[in-house]
């Protein structure tokens, strides 16, 4: 029997009381320490094609200047460390998912084992849609505003620190749906609810863009806030159609 079987034989048959506290927090700890080890050896990983990476981010900004001596060796590193970090999410959500196993029942094991990988894969479609659609555009809005007596002139740390800030929120965004679907699942929320507070979820929208937004304009909000509501409309229709709640 292979060591993922055992696993989940474990997680069927052992109850959450069977450890003790010192355990758990034993547990925890070493599984914490497995998960910095992926982040920092992807990490280091990612340092080497750094100046790829660096050159993917800036692309639709096109030109960019470093300020002081070390703004483009710490760019590198932030750089780095979040290519890393994304990498190691698999491995981090999966020290996570094996640290809480072993409580849960048969069929909260069998929706969890789906949601984890699901969860992980919007993320990276919430990254994806940001970076090829809603970035370039931004970037666009924000460079109209040159004149003559006006060019833009990024700072590679600064474009750096707000394509991150820009990019993370549309990664959480694009969870909502699961979120919906399993509360749809365990009896919450039905279609109907959904559809009476739609006009509620309007302003929560643009309030959550006002809030996550890197930058206090009204663009950036309603480009965060846009996506929200077209999810949140997706999956009225899925909960209605697919749960037939």
């Amino acid at each position: 029997m292979t060591d993922r079987h055992q696993e989940i034989d474990e997680a069927e048959t052992r109850g959450p009381g069977e450890m003790s506290l010192v355990g758990h927090l034993e547990e925890l700890r070493r599984r914490m320490i497995v998960s910095a080890l992926a982040v920092l050896l992807t990490s280091g990983a990612c340092y080497f094609y750094a100046s790829e990476l660096v050159h993917l981010i800036t692309a639709p900004a096109g030109r960019l200047y470093y300020l002081n001596p070390a703004e483009a060796f710490f760019t590198y590193l932030k750089v780095s460390f979040f290519a890393g970090l994304l990498l190691a999410l698999p491995v981090i959500f999966y020290q996570l998912w094996a640290f809480i196993m072993p409580a849960l029942t048969k069929d909260e094991y069998r929706i969890g084992a789906v949601l984890v990988p699901c969860s992980l894969l919007l993320f990276f479609v919430g990254l994806g849609f940001s970076y090829f659609l809603v970035l370039p555009a931004g970037i666009k809005f924000f460079m109209g505003f040159a004149t003559e007596d006006l060019q833009p002139m990024f700072s590679i740390g600064q474009y750096v620190s707000f394509v991150v800030s820009f990019l993370l929120p549309f990664g959480l965004i694009f969870e909502l749906p699961l979120i919906i679907l399993v509360l749809a699942k365990f009896g919450m929320i039905t279609s109907n609810f959904l559809v009476v507070k739609r006009k509620l979820v309007i302003v929560l929208s643009f309030v959550v863009g006002a809030v996550i937004s890197p930058t206090p304009d009204v663009f950036s909000q309603t480009m965060i806030a846009v996506p929200l509501l077209i999810l949140y409309e997706l999956s009225i229709l899925v909960v209605k159609y697919v749960l037939g709640k």
